[in-house]
């Protein structure tokens, strides 16, 4: 059996900080304080979750962070990652944009207009990207490198050879 985790005694000024952070307006400063003044006491992680309707694991969250943090860990920090690792690196975002001033048909796509969901499948079919990656990621890296991306507008052409001078005659 694993031995009960407690929060380690808080100093005079943390434990005026706890009770100043019962009163606080905000739930997660709340919370926080009153999971580590209840381990404080010596009450253990079942219980304090059971008393104030959460999951063993959100204690034993707090009560970690309080250990390696100390007060600090009573206001809610961002939930953003800590990395961001870019599908695309430097030279794939180049040879993205080099795959988009060719035609989809070179790739061997029946049609001759590039969608984002068709790039992503094409970036990945070329190994541009180790998984195949959504439509929003080709947007968001097109967009670092400062390229907007438009809906594609089809136009109806004609197989004809004359159809640029007919075309012309037609709409004066």
């Amino acid at each position: 059996m694993r031995t009960p985790l407690f929060v380690r005694p808080p100093t005079d000024e943390e434990r005026q900080t706890l009770a100043a952070g019962l009163r606080s307006g905000d739930a997660f400063t709340l919370r926080r304080c009153q999971i580590v003044l209840a381990s404080a006491r010596g009450e253990r992680v079942p219980a304090i979750a059971r008393g104030l309707g959460c999951g063993e694991q959100t204690v034993r969250n707090a009560l970690h962070a309080f250990g390696e943090r100390g007060t600090a860990a009573l206001t809610e920090g961002s939930s953003r990652p800590h990395t961001i690792h870019a599908a695309f690196d430097a030279a794939a975002a180049e040879r993205l944009r080099a795959l988009l001033h060719r035609s989809p048909r070179d790739c061997g796509h029946p049609t001759g207009v590039w969608t984002l969901e068709l790039a992503a499948e094409t970036a990945f079919a070329e190994g541009l990207t180790a998984t195949r990656v959504s439509d929003e990621t080709v947007r968001a890296t097109l967009a670092r490198l400062g390229i907007r991306w438009r809906r594609a507008k089809h136009w109806i052409t004609s197989p004809d050879p004359a159809y640029a001078q007919k075309n012309g005659a037609a709409t004066g």
